[in-house]
């Protein structure tokens, strides 16, 4: 149990200091390609998962074009206060499935501080098309 709460202190710790950066919006479009599959930044278009168009400062689970499509869990995080701020997106692209346990996204995270941080700030610059 102790271990455990040390991991997760630790991951907290660094994706606590990935989200304040600064990253680089033009290097984060290029890492976002990997997500691209799913997701659509550069508009309110969804595909499998949500629009991320907006996203920082949104409560988790509550794109209003996808909502009979979020799992029980986003629900219930976004329910709990959960919002998409720079440290709690950075948890969730490092380890989506330990951020928010039950939810629907089989990316397994984004390994690399930079491409992380870069992410936000792409995600931040609310590109458009």
């Amino acid at each position: 149990m102790l271990r455990a709460a040390s991991s997760a202190s630790i991951l907290l710790l660094a994706t606590s200091l990935v989200a304040h950066a600064g990253g680089d919006p033009t290097l984060g479009k290029k890492a976002f390609n990997r997500c691209m599959a799913c997701h659509e930044a550069a508009t309110d278009r969804d595909k499998v998962g949500p629009h991320l168009l907006g996203v920082v400062g949104r409560t988790a689970g509550s794109a209003e074009s996808y909502l009979g499509r979020y799992s029980e869990a986003m629900k219930s995080a976004g329910a709990a206060g959960l919002v998409w701020d720079e440290a709690n997106i950075a948890e969730y692209l490092r380890a989506p499935k330990l951020k928010v346990p039950g939810n629907k996204m089989a990316f397994a995270g984004l390994t690399k501080d930079d491409d992380i941080a870069n992410v936000i700030a792409y995600l931040k610059a609310d590109p458009k098309p």
